[in-house]
């Protein structure tokens, strides 16, 4: 194989002959040359690369580990506020049971319910067997359990309301059952004379009585029928010492011939309360006590009071 080499400079040419193993040669040089070069080109554009531009693999985890944090982060504070709103909504409830417990022992006590079947102090009996566990169902979700924890506020407010107007009806109930008379005057002693026309024991003519009168042993005790406020305790024409009392509503009491009073006016007096002594002062034949209802004034039979306490 002839190769031809032309030079410009001198304007000749150049003839140069190449045999089979110099050919050979050539092609292996070029064979081991070039894959070389293109390997130290690779090295040295790699090398000026990796000095001229930042990691870029090295930034990504940068900036995956900066992401994570604020996510951390978040989710750290997001608990917090949900721990704040929980622990708030369970001093509300709690304030709600207090008070709760409290309106029952008031309703138990008034309603004279058996504490031992009512006790507020313990949580109430329960029991039964074990149901067997589905294992396939799953945990009670955060807004479910705020649904539910909301759904019992609104329990526990509609049971104080219900229980706190219950409270308002027994204590009117217990209020009217202390004001409105009812029972007898005394603790000892028997009916002596009845309300209406009888037989006057002075004059023995024919007379109303406005009250009923009951007998018994001198200085025993003379007792309210109904809680209130004396109205009068002192002397007066026919009746001796009087106590009267107003029970609100309408109704008033008088207690006649008493022996020694024991309350004074404006004195507040339950009922069952000793207000005075038997006795037989005024126009009377005898230990005794002339007792009276009187119904916005007017002067009624006391015999259904004293039976209303049977």
């Amino acid at each position: 194989m002839n190769i031809v080499i032309l030079k410009r400079t001198k304007g000749c040419s150049r003839l140069v002959a190449l045999g089979r193993d110099k050919l050979i040669v050539l092609a292996a040089l070029l064979v081991l040359f070039l894959p070389a070069t293109f390997i130290t080109a690779g090295y040295y554009l790699g090398v000026h690369n990796a000095r001229n531009t930042p990691d870029n693999l090295g930034l990504a985890m940068q900036m995956e580990l900066e992401a994570q944090r604020l996510r951390i982060e978040e989710a750290t504070r997001t608990a917090e506020e949900n721990m704040d709103a929980l622990a708030l909504r369970l001093g509300k409830l709690q304030a709600h049971v207090m008070r709760l417990d409290a309106l029952g022992q008031r309703l138990t006590t008034m309603a004279k319910l058996d504490k031992g079947e009512f006790d507020f102090d313990r949580p109430p009996a329960q029991g039964g067997p074990e149901e067997s566990r589905d294992k396939s169902a799953a945990p009670m979700a955060v807004p479910d359990f705020l649904k539910a924890l909301e759904n019992l506020s609104r329990q526990l407010d509609d049971r104080s309301q219900q229980l706190a107007v219950l409270e308002e009806m027994m204590m009117n109930r217990k209020l009217d059952e202390e004001v409105v008379p009812a029972g007898r005057p005394i603790t000892r002693g028997w009916l002596s004379s009845y309300f209406g026309m009888r037989t006057d024991p002075f004059t023995g003519r024919r007379a109303h009585h406005a009250g009923i009168d009951f007998a018994g042993k001198l200085g025993s005790d003379v007792v309210a029928v109904a809680a209130g406020v004396v109205t009068y305790a002192g002397k007066r024409s026919g009746y001796g010492n009087l106590v009267e009392i107003n029970h609100g509503k309408g109704y008033s009491t008088r207690y006649g011939h008493n022996q020694e009073i024991l309350v004074e006016v404006g004195q507040t007096v339950k009922k069952g309360q000793v207000i005075a002594h038997m006795g037989s002062t005024g126009r009377s034949t005898g230990p005794h006590v002339h007792f009276e209802v009187l119904y916005n004034g007017r002067q009624v039979n006391p015999i259904k009071y004293i039976h209303a306490s049977r």
